[in-house]
């Protein structure tokens, strides 16, 4: 098989090269399957057979192969897909590899994703685009559990085209039975997990049969080798085109006064100018007057196209919102049900706020503790109470606003979405819409005449919440209860929450666990912002050991009221002080997950006032606080 050479492309005609090429369909493609089942190399031998490996490359492949020990003729194909250095000692893949190739029917995208239980997370990602996957089998060894979890995972995240490619058939004399046996395995689990449909091909990586040719070792097998039918399954293009009008707005663009659109890619529908449209969530109806892309205006558009919508009103809208038919909007709701594939080392924390993104949206949101997890290999419901790496759960989502969403079967545009830990910014979850809550569809906001602003105005202030963190023993409640008796005294409005006298009574059913003290923090925070709704000052006594908490509160109310106070003392000077006896009970065990001792206290990293119990007294402390707080006040005294 020859490679292409820079010469001969150069000599190639390539206008009309690149106007063959650039109508070809699309297809996106990925190889699954259990750790050396042969992702690496059949995906190495289709780039080798379909000529698009170029000579230096070849020569470089061929030295690789010669140094990691191939033997024979043989090439190493996998040493083309397998780029970082862990893999090539190992021979097995870590990250997902994505390859570009074509033939003269068809582009294609591949991602090779790896077999290694401990990197389902990776496989995930690949899968997230896929419009078809290719599950390996080793012939020798059969359906494993990778083998079950990949197939259940491509199901999960939407694809419908499967191919099994039974691998290796060279090494077990390509012998038809051996195939039969494991397609019947695979075709009961597979109607078990709702795959209704599969292709299912033997082949050989490694000697190419029936890779891009028929293999004449396999006269039983008479369907198309697996090349052929890459190119040409068929790619539901038009099943998007025909769903409803959906935009999900990018970008407001606005070069002068003159000029107003909104920048998107059509997720899914047509749309032409006069098609009533609505902006969701807001539901405000209007029409579309132009659709302008790069070359011009345009009579119609469909899913796939990047365009900006000109709307014929002035009606709101912003990045985030979605423009959509107006007869078949999309749903929007702050609490749903789904699925959720977590993603990282760290399990989920129920009740942690972590931002959810969803399309061109982003909010806070938090998970509640799983309905079940799923046991991709018995599909058993399991209970739990967190989701640890790779586990596949269902859990109740709450968003801190309502989002536009569709249920991932209807589409993944706004039916899929992420959750990013606040703290790191790392994707820790990748998570697929089931439907609302219906206590969510039946709850709204109550407009109320008597606002937050007329609260405070009443008052002569400006709400605030002081909120007080630091170690037990710290001087957060001394501090705070000195702060109060100094506003009272000038007249204004306050009250202060303490964190031993909320558990007495709102609190009294939290433990002190993680998820505990979360729960604990996310209560008081809404206390706290009704407090200031009515135009407070309200004063907040916790520990609060986790940021992402307090991170979370502030993310209740507007810019500058919620400030943070870290009463800054030292583990041993609390403890010297241990006036509740906390400490001692702790250290001797009588006292599980106590904060600075057996649990972390994440201290503040940018406070608003920093308090060093060590050089400045309880009184000084509260003069400097309430000094701060009456220079940002609105109202004067």
């Amino acid at each position: 098989m020859s490679a292409y050479t820079p010469e001969a492309l150069i000599a190639s005609d390539i206008d009309a090269y690149l106007d063959t090429h650039a109508n070809k369909s699309m297809l996106r493609f990925i190889t699954c399957g259990s750790v050396d089942d042969g992702k690496s190399t059949l995906i190495g031998r289709l780039l080798y057979d379909s000529k698009t490996i170029f000579e230096d490359q070849l020569a470089a492949l061929e030295a690789d192969s010669r140094r990691v020990g191939t033997q024979g003729q043989n090439i190493d194909f996998a040493l083309l897909v397998d780029g970082l250095a862990a893999e090539r000692e190992q021979g097995i893949t870590i990250d997902v590899a994505y390859r570009f190739f074509s033939t003269e029917k068809r582009k294609f995208i591949v991602a090779d994703t790896p077999g290694h239980e401990q990197y389902t997370r990776n496989m995930v990602t690949g899968a997230s685009t896929a419009d078809l996957a290719v599950i390996l089998i080793d012939a020798r060894k059969g359906v494993l559990t990778q083998t079950r979890r990949h197939s259940y995972l491509a199901h999960l995240v939407g694809i419908r085209e499967i191919v099994l490619a039974v691998n290796k058939m060279d090494l077990v004399g390509h012998d038809e039975a051996r195939f039969d046996a494991i397609v019947a395995d695979y075709r009961a689990f597979a109607a078990s997990i709702g795959i209704d449909r599969f292709t299912a091909i033997p082949l050989s990586g490694l000697t190419g049969e029936n890779v891009a040719t028929q293999a004449t070792t396999m006269p039983w097998y008479t369907g198309l080798p697996l090349l052929a039918h890459l190119e040409t399954v068929p790619i539901d293009v038009d099943a998007r085109q025909a769903q409803p009008f959906r935009l999900p707005v990018q970008w407001v663009n606005r070069p002068d006064l003159d000029f107003r659109g909104f920048a998107g890619m059509i997720a899914s529908g047509t749309v032409r100018p006069g098609d009533s449209v609505r902006v969701v969530p807001s539901g405000k109806t209007t029409t579309v007057a132009r659709i302008v892309a790069l070359g011009g205006d345009l009579t119609e558009a469909v899913a796939g196209q990047s365009v900006t919508i000109v709307l014929a009103d002035e009606v709101d809208c912003s990045r985030g919102d979605v423009i959509a038919a107006a007869d078949a909007p999309p749903e929007a709701a702050d609490q749903f049900l789904a699925t959720i594939v977590w993603m990282s080392d760290t399990p989920l924390v129920p009740g942690r706020g972590y931002q959810l993104k969803l399309g061109t949206q982003v909010v806070g949101a938090t998970v509640q503790p799983p309905r079940h997890i799923v046991d991709v290999n018995t599909q058993a419901e399991l209970s739990a109470s967190t989701l640890a790496l790779n586990d596949i759960g269902v859990a109740e989502v709450y968003a801190d606003r309502a989002i536009v969403f569709e249920p991932y079967a209807d589409g993944a545009d706004l039916g899929g979405f992420i959750l990013i830990d606040r703290a790191t910014n790392a994707t820790v979850a990748a998570g697929m819409i089931g439907s609302a809550l219906r206590r969510a569809q039946n709850v709204h906001w109550q407009s109320i005449d008597v606002t937050r602003e007329a609260h405070a105005a009443q008052k002569g202030q400006s709400p605030r919440i002081l909120w007080f963190t630091g170690l037990s023993g710290s001087g957060k409640s001394t501090i705070a209860n000195l702060v109060e008796k100094k506003l009272f005294a000038l007249g204004r409005h306050s009250f202060l929450l303490d964190g031993d006298n909320i558990r007495h009574g709102l609190n009294r059913d939290l433990d002190f666990t993680e998820a505990g003290r979360i729960e604990n923090i996310r209560r008081i925070g809404e206390v706290a912002r009704l407090m200031a709704d009515a135009g407070l000052i309200v004063l907040t006594a916790f520990i609060s050991p986790f940021r992402a908490e307090r991170d979370m509160v502030r993310s209740m109310v507007a810019p500058g009221e919620f400030v943070e106070i870290f009463v800054d003392t030292p583990l041993a000077s609390a403890e010297a002080r241990d006036v509740k006896g906390l400490y001692a009970k702790a250290r001797a065990g009588e006292i599980a997950d106590f904060t600075g001792i057996s649990s972390p206290y994440e201290a503040p990293q940018s406070p608003d006032i920093r308090i060093d119990t060590t050089r400045e007294s309880p009184e000084a402390a509260a003069e400097r606080i309430v000094e701060h707080v009456i220079g940002v006040w609105s109202y004067d005294l």
